[in-house]
C-alpha cells in the first residue's frame, strides 16, 4: 500500500519543476484544518457538528522555532434530505508565532457555507464566504536598527479580511469518489503597515487549491491521493501525498480505522502521516523531515503536527461503503 503512495509522490517529483517556496501558514495533515484550504469545506462532514484543533512546531534545532495553532467550529444549520440542499456556519481560528521577534499573527473569521445536491445526490456543490478580523505583530526588543532615529509608527496591525471558497463531491461509483475546491482569502487586501504611511504594505490574495479522492480497493482498505497549492504574491506551495487506510469496523457506534500517509511538500520537505479513527474521534500525527536548503542548519529536523477532530454524529447514520460526506 505504501509503495503505491510512494510512486504516486515520484510522479508529482519529476513532474513538477517550478521552485516552491513555503506560505505563511500551511500543515501537513490537510484533511484535519480543511478550512484552511476552503471555507466551502464547511458542512462536508456527515453530522450535526465539528470540532478540531491542530497544532505544529516548526524546526525547534534553528533558533525559536516557528509555531502555528488553528482550531475549527462548524455547525448544520438546515439540511433537507429532499431538495438536498443546506446551510452550514463555520469559525475558524488561527494563531502562529515565529522567529526571534515573536512575529505573528492572530486571526478569527466566521464562515457561512450553502450546499446543494444534484441529480441523484451523487454530486454535491458548496458555495461559501467568510469575514474576519486578524492582527499581525512583532516585538521590539530584539532589533537592531541601522538608524539610533529610526522607529516604527505601530508594532501591530489590525486588519478586516474578506474570503470565499466553492467545493464540488462527485461519488462516481460505489468504491470511488473526488471531490475538488478553489478558494480566494483576502480579497478586500488589508493594510497591514507599521510605518503608518498609506497603501505602505498590504495582505495579498491568496489563491487555494484542493483535491482529495479515495478508491476502496477491498471492503476493508482504501487509497486516498490529495493535492493542494497555494499562491500569494509570486510565493507557491504545493503539497501532495497518498494515505492508506484500514477500516476494521464500520458500525457507527463502533466505528475503528487506521490510517498512515506520506507527504511531500514540494522543494521542501516529505512528511509522514497517522491517523487513527475511533468512533466520532480522528487523532492525528506527523512529522516533517526538511530537506529544503535549511537542512543543514536545523539536522533535517522539520516539523511536528498532532491534532484532533471530534465530530457529533447523526443519529440515523446510515453505514455505506463509501458514505455521503453531507447526507
Amino acid at each position: 500500500m505504501l509503495a503505491i503512495c510512494a510512486s504516486i509522490i515520484f510522479t508529482f517529483q519529476i513532474s513538477t519543476f517550478n521552485p516552491v517556496t513555503a506560505q505563511d501558514q500551511h500543515f501537513s495533515m490537510l484533511d484535519l484544518d480543511p478550512l484552511l484550504f476552503n471555507p466551502a469545506y464547511s458542512g462536508f462532514f456527515d453530522g450535526t457538528a465539528r470540532f478540531g484543533i491542530v497544532y505544529r512546531n516548526q524546526w525547534a534545532s534553528v533558533s525559536a522555532p516557528f509555531q502555528t495553532l488553528s482550531a475549527t467550529a462548524e455547525v448544520g444549520l438546515l439540511r433537507d434530505r429532499r431538495s438536498m440542499s443546506g446551510l452550514s456556519a463555520g469559525l475558524w481560528l488561527t494563531a502562529d508565532r515565529e522567529g526571534t521577534l515573536d512575529y505573528g499573527t492572530t486571526a478569527a473569521s466566521a464562515i457561512v457555507s450553502w450546499f446543494k445536491g444534484l441529480g441523484n445526490g451523487n454530486n454535491i456543490v458548496s458555495l461559501a464566504a467568510e469575514a474576519g478580523i486578524g492582527q499581525t505583530g512583532f516585538s521590539e526588543d530584539e532589533i537592531v536598527m541601522g538608524d539610533g532615529t529610526e522607529t516604527f509608527a505601530r508594532t501591530r496591525a489590525t486588519y478586516p479580511t474578506l474570503g470565499a471558497g466553492v467545493a464540488w463531491y462527485c461519488q462516481l461509483s460505489d468504491v470511488l469518489y473526488t471531490k475538488l475546491g478553489i478558494s480566494v482569502r483576502n480579497i478586500n487586501e488589508p493594510d497591514i503597515s507599521y510605518t503608518g504611511l498609506s497603501d505602505d504594505a498590504r495582505l495579498s490574495r491568496r489563491y487555494n487549491i484542493y483535491g482529495r479522492a479515495e478508491w476502496r480497493m477491498t471492503s476493508s482498505w482504501g487509497v486516498l491521493p490529495v493535492v493542494g497549492y497555494q499562491r500569494q504574491e509570486g510565493f507557491n506551495e504545493l503539497v501532495y501525498g497518498c494515505d492508506v487506510r484500514w477500516y476494521v469496523r464500520e458500525k457507527p457506534r463502533d466505528y475503528l480505522a487506521f490510517g498512515a500517509g506520506l507527504m511531500g511538500r514540494h522543494g521542501d520537505a516529505a512528511a509522514l502521516n497517522l491517523a487513527v479513527l475511533w468512533r466520532e474521534w480522528t487523532f492525528g500525527f506527523s512529522y516533517d523531515a526538511n530537506l529544503s536548503k535549511l537542512a543543514a542548519a536545523s539536522h533535517t529536523l522539520g516539523a511536528f503536527e498532532v491534532g484532533v477532530v471530534y465530530m457529533i454524529s447523526k443519529k440515523d447514520k446510515r453505514v455505506q461503503s463509501l458514505p455521503c460526506p453531507i447526507f
